[in-house]
């Protein structure tokens, strides 16, 4: 029996929540996994919240839905700590900005990683990169999907953000590193 990665990635729009779904959903379907992305936002765009739920699995998947029992929570900002974090499943792991979030994670058998995305981004020199820092650092923990799908040539990258963005893959995979290293340093 394989592996099923139950994820929700949620934020303030701007934040880049649905485009890491995304990249990890095309970077799953390359690979030959059984993918869902399923989005939700709030009354804006940009500023209000918007989440996604993702489903990476060997297995065929059921419902596309992740409402409860969340295996991989991203959290970007506090009413999505608030609001979400709750719903991790007991063995479950929360990925928080603690850039902008300073509460921690106290739920009994889940795990938390505490990623200061907007300082790292801001570090860089680039602040659009919040998403792509938090993508490293679930892929420096979970095996959900591997790097190279991301970065390939017509790949991942190049799916969610066009062909014309593949310039931008040298920087955005340093800041992929960035949270690798981040994450790993808290295992």
């Amino acid at each position: 029996m394989g592996e099923t990665y139950k994820m929700s990635c949620s934020g303030f729009g701007g934040q880049g929540v649905m485009a890491l779904g995304k990249l990890i959903v095309y970077a799953g379907m390359d690979e030959g996994k059984e993918v869902s992305w399923v989005p939700s936002y709030g009354p804006e765009m940009r500023g209000g919240t918007a989440n996604c739920s993702v489903i990476v699995s060997d297995e065929p998947i059921a419902n596309p839905v992740v409402s409860q029992n969340i295996s991989v929570n991203v959290v970007m900002n506090l009413p999505s700590f608030h609001k979400f974090v709750p719903l991790t499943a007991k063995d479950g792991i929360v990925f928080v900005n603690s850039s902008i979030i300073s509460e921690k994670v106290n739920i009994p058998g889940v795990k938390a990683y505490y990623i200061p995305v907007n300082d790292i981004a801001n570090e860089l020199g680039n602040s659009r990169m919040v998403n792509i820092i938090m993508l490293g650092a679930i892929l420096g923990v979970l095996p959900m999907v591997k790097v190279d799908s991301i970065f390939a040539p017509g790949g991942a990258f190049e799916h969610v953000f066009g062909a014309s963005k593949a310039k931008l893959i040298p920087a955005n995979r340093v800041a992929l590193e960035k949270g690798m290293e981040c994450a790993r340093a808290q295992m």
